[in-house]
C-alpha cells in the first residue's frame, strides 16, 4: 500500500492542503461528533457515494446535537 493511501491522500486535498479536513478539525478543536461531521461534509463524494457521506454527516451532527440537549435537560 502505497503511504499516500494513509497519510494525506490527494482525493482528501494533500499534505500541502491548509484546509485538509483533520488539519481543519484539529484547530478548530471539534470533537468527534463534530469533526467527523465536518469531515464528511468536506469529503463528500470523493472516495464513494456522495449522498452516503452527507448522511454520515446529518447522523454525527444529530448525535452532537442529542449530546447538548442531554447536557442542556441536566442543567435545568
Amino acid at each position: 500500500m502505497k503511504r499516500e493511501a494513509v497519510d494525506h491522500p490527494a482525493y482528501y486535498g494533500g499534505a500541502d492542503n491548509p484546509y485538509e479536513a483533520i488539519k481543519v478539525i484539529s484547530a478548530w478543536g471539534l470533537g468527534f461528533c463534530l469533526g467527523n461531521t465536518v469531515k464528511y461534509i468536506s469529503r463528500a463524494g470523493k472516495k464513494g457515494d456522495k449522498i452516503e457521506d452527507l448522511k454520515k454527516a446529518r447522523w454525527y451532527l444529530d448525535c452532537e446535537i442529542s449530546k447538548l440537549e442531554a447536557a442542556h435537560e441536566q442543567q435545568a
